[in-house]
């Protein structure tokens, strides 16, 4: 039988595993320091007779995962605010832990959020990209003119919780009018901003810029469709730096070509690491491959948290920032 241990699936920075290095804890078995992520076979072979996982949010925990780690599996540690690649179900059947990491990406992914509004609506990167072109220009009025975010521009945040919350007080220091739905649209802290709370069928024509901070499940599948980008207002941008499949990308790029939307900012893909090649042959459409928590301290807080998250169960206490699993 495999001796107990504990799988990291992906090289981590610095020090972060440091509280899994202890004489009561099992050994860390780590993969190989590759840009590229485990293979499925890879997978299922490294949490054989593991205690533990620390995993990334591109490894699909499933019944099949957990059936290949073995019955003493009693924590997975998610290294991100998001938990979609995990089946709770299958976890809660085997009585496994599931983690996540919140709070310490917050600022990260809200400091990306503007960047890549501000990169869309004032079309930092599409002018970046002429100017490398080597096209001839000189400088003219109507050239490359974008949205004015601190004329009064309306942002709506779909999903006010710590990450849009977040993204609302960096928004209104910008002068920003925001429109919000979320467990925090109403709070105190919302209304000094000045966040109206609103229903997502409610604030899509109001808006001119949309900004996505929900989780994905079920229920927010194709959240954004054909049908919610044409009740936008003409002209407006949608940013997401959630999870791709929040949008209906064939949709997107319908409403992009066809002139009803004015840009779109994507830090994530609806069929991830493939990026739809409709959106990227559109210049007004800025596109990263997941990078909104890759802030090097931000990125150590996140493997700490896992790390620390993983000591503590082994440990026999409690989980620090656990998942409520179906029937909890």
């Amino acid at each position: 039988m495999t001796a107990p241990h504990i799988y990291v699936t992906r090289s981590l920075p610095g020090n972060s595993l440091s509280a899994l290095h202890s004489n009561e804890l099992p050994a860390v078995e780590s993969p190989p320091d590759t840009p590229e992520p485990p293979s499925r076979a890879e997978l299922l072979s490294g949490v054989a007779g593991a205690e533990a996982v620390l995993s990334m949010v591109t490894d699909r925990i499933d019944a099949e995962f957990l059936e290949a780690a073995g019955p003493q599996l009693k924590i997975v540690a998610n290294m991100g605010v998001g938990y979609d690649n995990i089946d709770l179900h299958a976890a809660a059947q085997r009585a496994v832990t599931i983690t996540n990491t919140p709070g310490v990406l917050d600022d990260a992914v809200a400091d990306l959020t503007m960047g890549l509004l501000l990169g869309s609506v004032r079309r930092i990167a599409e002018a970046d990209r002429f100017i490398r072109s080597g096209t001839a220009w000189t400088w003219g009025p109507r050239d490359f003119v974008g949205l004015d975010v601190s004329a009064g521009a309306v942002l709506g945040i779909v999903g006010l919780g710590r990450i849009g919350m977040a993204v609302a007080r960096r928004a209104q220091a910008f002068g920003m009018r925001i429109l919000a739905t979320g467990s925090r649209a109403t709070s105190e802290e919302a209304r000094a901003l000045g966040v109206v709370p609103s229903t997502l069928d409610d604030l899509l024509p109001h808006i001119d810029v949309l900004s996505l901070h929900c989780p994905l499940d079920p229920s927010t599948r194709h959240l954004i469709s054909a049908a919610q980008m044409q009740s936008m207002r003409p002209g407006s941008w949608l940013i997401n730096t959630a999870r791709g499949p929040l949008v209906d990308e064939e949709a997107l790029a319908d409403a992009l070509e066809n002139g009803h939307l004015a840009g779109a900012g994507l830090d994530v893909h609806e069929f991830e690491p493939q990026v739809n090649e409709r959106l990227m042959a559109l210049d007004q459409v800025v596109l990263l491959p997941h990078i909104g928590s890759a802030g090097d301290a931000t990125r150590h807080r996140m493997a700490t948290l896992a790390a620390r998250n993983i000591a503590e169960v082994l440990a026999g206490r409690g989980p620090l920032t656990p998942v409520a699993l179906p029937g909890a």
